[in-house]
């Protein structure tokens, strides 16, 4: 791996590390208001807002935690990955049914509400530095062999 792509490779996992550490530990402070969130997207029963809302930030600390360390990256990677996906295609079910909601992506409650277009895109953006950060410690791993 090339010294340039070394850093690119670091520095996209760092940035996934801190923006899922990040997202997870502020939504740990306010459970119930991320569950009035998550409810917001009419997807889920009641029970499964809180339940989800009371386990989604703790899963997406512990992938942030791995990547900020560098242990199980490809693991942590498929998790944020995958979660990524489910919220893509959540915000997608909202602007197809044209819901006006916060997305709950980051500090519930705080009054600054981000349209699910803009989390949508914002999604997209962080799943490409996902499939890039992927891309790079495949590219590390198969010049080791």
């Amino acid at each position: 791996m090339k010294h340039t792509e070394r850093i690119a490779y670091h520095l996209m996992r760092i940035v996934l590390a801190a923006t899922f550490l990040y997202a997870g530990f502020v939504k740990t402070s306010d459970v119930l208001g991320f569950a009035r969130q998550i409810a917001g997207y009419q997807l889920l029963p009641y029970a499964v807002n809180v339940l989800v809302a009371a386990t989604l930030p703790y899963v997406e600390c512990l992938a942030g935690a791995l990547l900020l360390f560098n242990l199980r990256v490809r693991s942590a990677l498929l998790v944020i990955g995958g979660l990524l996906l489910v919220f893509m295609a959540a915000l997608v079910s909202v602007l197809i049914r044209g819901l006006e909601i916060d997305c709950g992506c980051f500090n519930p409650g705080d009054g600054q509400g981000v349209s699910a277009a803009e989390a949508l895109w914002r999604d997209v953006a962080l799943m490409a530095v996902v499939v890039g950060t992927w891309w790079l410690r495949a590219r590390e791993f198969s010049r080791a062999r």
